[in-house]
């Protein structure tokens, strides 16, 4: 049987290199989590959401799921939705995809994968939503999905009950949709940050317009 023992040495060696930087680092980071910032982000092991942004454990509350969706009846991303905002009181929710993602690339070719098709069915329906654009992508159409299946979870994330409250009761929170590359490691804003519910909908059609032209 393997015991994966390889990763329990490679544990050792990053906290050790963890507490060579900063001996107190772990016992602080246990008797508090105080982020900032909620990650809505793809499962894509490529992608790792406090790297990416240079964070550090205890800077970055986290959500990920295959194509990073935020469908109003998961409860799981929900739950951790209002954990992050009603609880933590985080200030800022990024929506991050990725160029290249596997779930994207299924959805726009239609390829079977098997239980995950039911899952992809929310990224089929952007495709179908936004057809006319993605015709006019050529050889990026799959790219400018995986940029507007980002625009569209931002605007999910706006329009769930959590969001609409924490504006409602004038609760500091920005929602921001990103893109990262894989092939440059590096971050692009979309251009939809909305930080109270009568902006939603004008910054969406915005940023939507913009993938358009």
């Amino acid at each position: 049987m393997e015991t994966l023992a390889h990763l329990f040495d490679s544990n050792k060696a990053w906290a050790g290199r963890i507490l060579q930087q900063d001996p107190e680092f772990f016992l602080k980071l246990s008797k508090q989590q105080s982020p900032h910032y909620l990650w809505i982000g793809c499962s894509d092991s490529r992608v790792p959401a406090n790297e990416i942004v240079g964070l550090l454990p205890g800077e970055l509350f986290v959500h990920r799921n295959v194509a990073n969706l935020v469908v109003h009846t998961d409860l799981n991303c929900l739950s951790v939705l209002q954990f992050a905002v009603d609880i933590l009181k985080v200030r800022h929710i990024i929506v991050c995809g990725h160029y290249g993602c596997s779930g994207v690339n299924a959805a726009y070719r239609c390829t079977r994968l098997g239980l995950s098709d039911n899952w992809l069915r929310h990224v089929q329906d952007v495709q179908q939503k936004h057809e006319k654009c993605l015709s006019c992508a050529g050889d990026e159409a799959s790219d400018r999905l995986c940029e507007l299946n980002v625009i569209e979870q931002v605007a999910n994330v706006c329009q769930t009950s959590i969001a609409r409250d924490a504006w409602e009761h004038g609760q500091e929170l920005t929602v921001h949709g990103w893109v990262y590359g894989l092939k440059d490691g590096l971050l692009r804003d979309l251009n939809i940050t909305v930080d109270n519910f009568q902006e939603a909908v004008p910054v969406y059609q915005a940023a939507i317009a913009a993938l358009s032209r």
